[in-house]
């Protein structure tokens, strides 16, 4: 169930309303379930590496919008 809501939540986070004109990829993807999975080296929660992590805070949008492109890519795969 928790693994259900966090993918809403990162949809909402990305996608936003139906009134907003284009997403907002500076929303971080964290949804608090921090945890490596060492087979994959993403993070259960948010689908991100560490690398992609540590760099969150220090992104250029530019960079985040990347990130955000791979967790969609990586979901979709899954």
């Amino acid at each position: 169930m928790q693994l259900e809501h966090s993918g809403l939540q990162q949809e909402q986070a990305l996608c936003g309303s139906a009134d907003d004109a284009s997403p907002d990829y500076r929303a971080s993807p964290c949804i608090n379930v921090c945890v490596m999975n060492a087979a994959s080296g993403l993070c259960d929660g948010c689908l991100r590496t560490l690398d992609e992590i540590a760099a969150w805070s220090c992104a250029s949008d530019e960079q985040k919008r990347g990130i955000w492109q791979h967790i969609q890519r990586r979901r979709a795969a899954a």
